[in-house]
């Protein structure tokens, strides 16, 4: 990517529309994501000196901390070099697909380095899928090899005499004999066996990198084939996101003592886009280190590692940030922080965590949007709210954004063309940026299923399936999902809205709202409710919940029924499925 000219003196409304404008794509004919995320920076100097992946390690018995494992670009790239020949020695060709199914480790950064600049494609898979899920996408991919830890091999053995397909299997610290005896390639004596340096392959731009599986909010998972250009096309929403990630004067990754260094960290699981596209390799990109923490997401833990890191730059969903809000209202009162950015995606931010990580936390927080097969398409540049040489524009409460640079976004009806402010239509994205340039962020296509692929498109804009509406100064706003958004005697609801004003009340940890079944009305507005500790259920919680919302939003809003339950259906990637609870009100009706 190339900025055509600076725009330093630009106050923070006029720097947009200049990014913009200025902005153009640079995308050469051969791109290897591995090669911009590891192998250059191994090529310099301070290679052992560069940290690429520090390892968070659970505090021991009457200890806060421990110590961690950091490992250097050198190490990375040695790591990944050996792999790679194991992987071709085992019979791994250009465009093969292997799963990768562990959690966030070492292991796991050079699993992808070494698969990328082989040529092949890296497939990701979350310890979260059991049995059947892994199943359905190993057959589906044809996977030939898979790369396994002591926490994910379990699920594969249930599964593996169903994949034809899957030749080897890598095993990385396998606990017990017979897990060891039936893998083909134990990692690590494999590794110490090839230590020499891999010569890697010359990828096209728009060569297959990344087989990444959708959530399935709306449907069986569909396989999207991510191209190493991809990358490229991702950069200028992480950078705007994370306040001019890579380039501030402060974030230099060997910065001197008692300077501040730009530290990454993100609960978001490697195995899906959030946090392999926005930021593992992002990260890696900059020459930056990331946080490794393979273990479960508690608020505790994410303040006590952010704080034991010094982590300058998160993404948090909106899931975890309704979580910590909950359980650390004043979090400055126990942990000193050093934030600089904070970006959010996943679902709609709302203003109640926005104010919340504002006061609290100390940075405004970026929301984001993007999906799978274009990510990173729309979001804020904030600055927490210090524009520095011009640089960023205002972020908007409970606002997705606008599109980043390079990206020509824009709100369309059923039949492709843009809609008017504040009328409600699917958020696309356009092929061509308003140059003419090709974006390079867009996927190949879907695994094996041209026919989606087709439907994903209206001429040359990509519908991303979201509904929002635009307001006058280009600001989006989120509604829900197409098939999320209802009608309610005659009044088009959107969830996204009532669930955050459920969220404001003390005793809500977390809402869904979904329609139910209703004769009359067509739908009525239920809310699935997560209460927060401390709170009980009852008739006279459930009557404050309803007077608390009837008195902010319009009165057709209200959730007319309430449901307490322990938790909400969530996919991997931290949405929730209000697909599972609407088909469950559907099913009751049926009774």
């Amino acid at each position: 990517m190339r900025q055509r000219q600076t725009h330093d003196t630009l106050a923070p409304l006029d720097f947009y529309n200049a990014m913009q404008q200025g902005f153009g794509w640079a995308v050469p004919e051969h791109v290897n994501m591995a090669e911009l995320c590891s192998r250059r920076w191994a090529a310099l100097p301070d290679a052992a000196q560069r940290v690429a992946i520090v390892a968070h390690q659970a505090a021991t018995a009457g200890a806060q901390s421990a110590a961690p494992l950091t490992f250097s670009y050198a190490e990375l790239q040695q790591a990944a070099d050996a792999l790679s020949h194991v992987l071709v020695a085992q019979g791994v060709q250009r465009g093969d697909r292997v799963a990768i199914v562990l959690p966030q480790r070492f292991e796991t950064a050079v699993a992808y380095m070494a698969v990328l600049q082989m040529g092949a494609v890296a497939m990701p898979l979350s310890l979260l899928f059991g049995p059947d899920a892994l199943e359905y996408r190993l057959q589906d991919s044809e996977a030939v090899a898979a790369i396994v830890d002591a926490s994910s091999v379990g699920n594969l053995w249930a599964v593996r005499e169903q994949c034809p397909a899957l030749r080897d299997v890598i095993g990385i610290d396998l606990e017990h004999a017979d897990d060891m005896l039936r893998v083909e390639v134990d990692y690590a004596s494999a590794i110490a066996d090839q230590q020499r340096q891999f010569t890697a392959v010359q990828t096209k731009a728009d060569e297959a990198a990344v087989l990444i599986y959708t959530s399935g909010t709306t449907g069986p998972p569909k396989g999207a084939l991510i191209p190493h250009r991809a990358l490229i096309g991702n950069l200028t929403g992480f950078v705007c996101s994370q306040n001019w990630f890579g380039f501030s004067s402060d974030a230099a990754s060997t910065a001197p003592a008692g300077e501040s260094q730009a530290v990454f960290w993100s609960p978001a699981d490697w195995a899906w886009t959030g946090g392999l596209m926005d930021a593992l390799l992002p990260t890696l990109y900059f020459g930056r280190p990331i946080v490794a923490w393979n273990g479960r997401f508690s608020p505790e833990l994410a303040f006590t590692l952010m704080q034991q890191h010094g982590v300058t730059h998160t993404f948090l969903f909106p899931t975890a940030l309704k979580a910590m809000m909950k359980a650390f209202p004043a979090p400055s009162a126990q942990f000193k922080l050093k934030l600089q950015a904070l970006m959010s995606a996943g679902e709609a931010v709302g203003d109640a965590v926005f104010g919340y990580c504002q006061s609290q936390l100390g940075v405004t927080v970026n929301e984001m949007f993007g999906q799978t097969e274009i990510n990173y398409i729309v979001g804020n540049c904030a600055m927490n709210g210090q524009p520095r040489d011009g640089i960023g524009w205002p972020a908007k409460p409970g606002s997705m954004g606008k599109g980043y640079p390079g990206h020509r976004v824009a709100v369309i009806d059923d039949h492709g063309q843009e809609c008017a402010v504040g009328v409600p239509g699917d958020v696309a994205l356009h092929r061509f940026n308003q140059h003419g340039q090709p974006d390079p962020i867009f996927f190949l296509g879907y695994w094996k299923n041209p026919a989606s692929t087709d439907k994903k498109y209206t001429g040359d804009w990509c519908r991303t399936g979201d509904i929002a509406t635009r307001d006058a100064d280009g600001y989006l706003w989120y509604q829900g999902r197409a098939d999320d958004v209802f009608k309610s005697a005659g009044y088009r609801i959107g969830p996204s809205e009532i669930e955050n004003c459920l969220v404001k009340h003390p005793a809500v940890a977390n809402a869904a709202v979904v329609p139910k079944p209703d004769r009359e009305r067509g739908a009525l507005v239920k809310a699935y409710v997560v209460l927060a500790v401390g709170f009980e259920a009852s008739d006279a919680l459930v009557q404050e919940l309803q007077n608390h919302v009837r008195g902010q939003l319009a009165p057709y809003e209200y959730p007319k029924e309430i449901e307490f339950t322990p938790e909400l259906p969530m996919t991997t990637t931290g949405k929730v499925q209000r697909r599972v609870l609407r088909l469950q009100e559907e099913a009751r009706a049926k009774l």
